[in-house]
């Protein structure tokens, strides 16, 4: 499995333009801090729609919960570079297939269909088209024909490698997969380019989200020790 696919395209002016295409880790990683930040004012709506009324403040809600997912996107999308806050931390953005910046109806089609096969779906249909698409595309991005690829930074976060010998091989991580191996890597590699909050917000949710798999963790580690002891037992070290 490839996890630093590229796509060579040729310009109209004989130029070949190479795009390092975003894999499953990095999309991930932007994807939760847009969603905690979309859950942050989530939360102070639903606050404000208590002093409204129960019926008004649901119609609110529940309107405010599809439009945010759409606008939050669309408009960041378009008007930043393709970059939404998630997606500039990570380091990744949206583009059109041939390299362009992405525009606003390639990016609405996206986010709607984003409905579908992200939270209705569990983003499991996202996932698998991801894997299995030759340029790493959900559903969303062949339907609007475009690409999530790795913004091009001035000093690239070199990959993680665990220290040679420094852990004991007790974890027991058979039940994590390779797309978590990658999610890990990912956020190990780029966590030193994360503000403090996202950080911790992302260290608590990924091994909140693991440890329940792994047989074996010592109960004094800290969450980023424990997935780094992960990494280097899955990754066969």
């Amino acid at each position: 499995m490839q996890y630093e696919d590229r796509r060579t395209i040729s310009t109209p002016e004989g130029v070949d333009l190479e795009l390092t295409l975003a894999n499953v880790g990095s999309r991930y990683i932007g994807l939760l801090l847009d969603t905690l930040i979309q859950g942050i004012a989530f939360v102070i709506l639903i606050l404000a729609s208590l002093e409204i009324g129960s019926t008004l403040g649901a119609v609110i809600i529940s309107s405010f919960a599809i439009l945010s997912i759409i606008a939050y996107n669309v408009i960041f999308e378009v008007a930043g570079g393709g970059r939404t806050p998630g997606k500039r931390v990570s380091g990744v953005r949206v583009v059109m297939d041939g390299g362009e910046p992405v525009g606003l109806r390639a990016s609405l089609i996206r986010n709607i269909i984003r409905l579908l096969e992200g939270f209705a779906l569990a983003y499991i249909p996202a996932i698998i088209s991801v894997l299995a698409s030759r340029d790493n595309q959900r559903l969303g991005d062949h339907a609007a024909g475009t690409l999530v690829i790795r913004d091009r930074r001035p000093a690239a976060a070199p990959p993680f490698v665990a220290p040679a010998g420094q852990y004991s091989g007790t974890l027991d991580a058979t039940a994590v997969t390779d797309d978590d191996l990658a999610i890990v890597s990912s956020f190990l590699a780029r966590r030193d380019f994360l503000a403090p909050d996202a950080r911790t917000a992302l260290v608590t949710t990924l091994a909140g989200r693991l440890r329940p798999r792994v047989a074996g963790a010592r109960a004094d580690q800290t969450d980023a020790q424990f997935l780094e002891q992960l990494f280097a037992a899955k990754a066969g070290r």
